[in-house]
């Protein structure tokens, strides 16, 4: 796979009714949302034409909110972590492996979650 430096790798939208917000994509885009996939918490996942992936899930505990999160390519997390921990991001999932996938972690800056996704 071409892994173009900070492009999307990955969209994924936690939503209380992953069926509608499937459909909306689908018939917006022309999506096509695959099975799920219980390596990414059970998301529907459709990939799309630039081999970037969109991912939609319920929440998978009570605590967890409805959200948009974007996960940006990366070639190196260790020394992206380390450089958006430099300009005050907090981490709030470590480095985690997602087997077939890639590795990715989660951080916040300005209220804003984003993630980081290094695809081996």
């Amino acid at each position: 796979m071409n892994t173009i430096e900070h492009t999307i790798q990955y969209l994924e939208i936690v939503t209380l009714d992953v069926k509608s917000m499937c459909n909306l994509y689908t018939k917006s885009f022309g999506w096509n949302f695959q099975l799920e996939s219980s390596l990414l918490g059970n998301a529907r996942v459709a990939e799309l034409q630039d081999r970037s992936l969109c991912g939609i899930r319920a929440p998978m505990n009570p605590s967890e909110k409805p959200i948009m999160r974007m996960y940006f390519r990366v070639s190196d997390i260790e020394a992206s972590v380390e450089k958006v921990s430099q300009q005050g991001a907090k981490i709030l999932l470590e480095r985690m492996e997602i087997p077939g996938y890639g590795i990715i972690t989660i951080y916040e800056f300005g209220g804003i979650e984003k993630g980081l996704w290094q695809v081996k």
